[in-house]
């Protein structure tokens, strides 16, 4: 694999870690992000006035000589196939595609093609992000396999390094619709008493915990409060179906972005995506509260319920803010036309 070595100076006033140093000086044409320099000094790919430092809590001078190893991007063996993609928006630095549920967005051992990354490499050729090593396209951030919605995925890698910076940062917004059991109400004491539960102005529950994957089920994500990983997620009701009311439309938006965020958690609050086979559960919904083409539609959905409707972000180039709306897919339109549905 070919190397490049990049080279620069330590400027005036350096923060007193390596790490915090080298993120803020190194050139923005290297498009190193602070991750990935991270990665670097704990491979031994950085040294300082030609001495490798492994810890990135070493001190730093001014006018030290850093020098920095890299790897280049190297063909992938992920093939392009022609998959149709929904292109929301596109430009020489990055493309928006409305994901449909069932599609993954990266090759794994399991599902070695068909994904998105297979279907990009065909819409896009050879203008993908080669951020991270591999010629695999500038996969930013993912969504689950059966969740539909918006992604965005870097063409160039100035624009890699820029979103990543801002997902890093928690400033991408993030909006998504769903479908739950039960409703998620300041007026439920139950809810009052579940850990990491509070309401804030306007009747939207956070969720505040640690996530960490479980014990005993790698596929699972579970709730901590001491180590794993912080994550907050908010959830609002937008319109609650039966009488009594037995399930909701909820809009829920990511403060932090973990493996299967707003499904653990609202799984953890009492209130489970519906069709959600991991966290969901089959529930049995009173037969009184819903019509019969509800109850039947309930128990019938495939996947969770789960629509990343909303994404906005400053565009890593041109520094406009952009926001992309993608609407419900037609599956949960269904679902939503069931639960509102009058009994009988």
């Amino acid at each position: 694999m070919e190397r490049r070595r990049i080279e620069f100076v330590i400027a005036e006033n350096p923060p007193k870690r390596l790490d915090k140093a080298v993120s803020r000086d190194v050139p923005e044409e290297a498009t190193l992000s602070r991750t990935r320099l991270a990665r670097l000094i704990d491979e031994g790919a950085l040294s300082v006035d030609g001495q490798v430092v492994r810890d990135p809590k070493a001190r730093v001078e001014a006018g030290a000589v850093i020098s920095v190893t890299v790897e280049e991007a190297s063909d992938s063996h992920i093939g392009p196939e022609d998959i149709p993609l929904d292109v929301v928006f596109e430009d020489d630095d990055l493309i928006v595609v409305n994901k449909p549920a069932g599609m993954v967005v990266h090759p794994a051992p399991g599902t070695p093609s068909g994904t998105l990354v297979n279907a990009l490499m065909h819409h896009c050729g050879d203008n993908l992000s080669g951020v991270g090593g591999v010629k695999r396209p500038g996969i930013v951030h993912r969504i689950d396999k059966e969740t539909s919605g918006l992604l965005v995925v870097a063409k160039s890698d100035v624009a890699h390094q820029g979103l990543a910076a801002q997902f890093e940062r928690h400033t991408v917004e993030r909006y998504y619709r769903a479908v739950c059991y039960g409703v998620p109400d300041a007026n439920d004491p139950r809810l009052r008493g579940v850990k990491g539960a509070s309401f804030e102005t306007g009747n939207i529950l956070k969720l505040t915990t640690q996530l960490a994957r479980h014990k005993t089920d790698r596929q699972r994500q579970a709730v901590l409060f001491q180590g794993g990983r912080h994550a907050v997620t908010r959830a609002r009701i937008v319109e609650p179906f039966g009488n009594p009311a037995v399930a909701a439309l909820i809009e829920c938006w990511l403060e932090t972005g973990r493996t299967h965020q707003i499904r653990v958690h609202m799984a953890h609050a009492g209130h489970g995506l519906i069709g959600d086979p991991t966290y969901g559960g089959k529930r049995k919904l009173p037969v009184k509260a819903l019509s019969e083409k509800a109850l039947v539609a309930v128990q019938a959905f495939p996947r969770q319920a789960l629509h990343a409707a909303v994404l906005g972000f400053t565009h890593p180039v041109s520094g406009e803010t952009v926001r992309f709306e993608a609407p419900l897919p037609q599956d949960m339109q269904d679902l939503l036309e069931a639960l509102r549905g009058a009994k009988g």
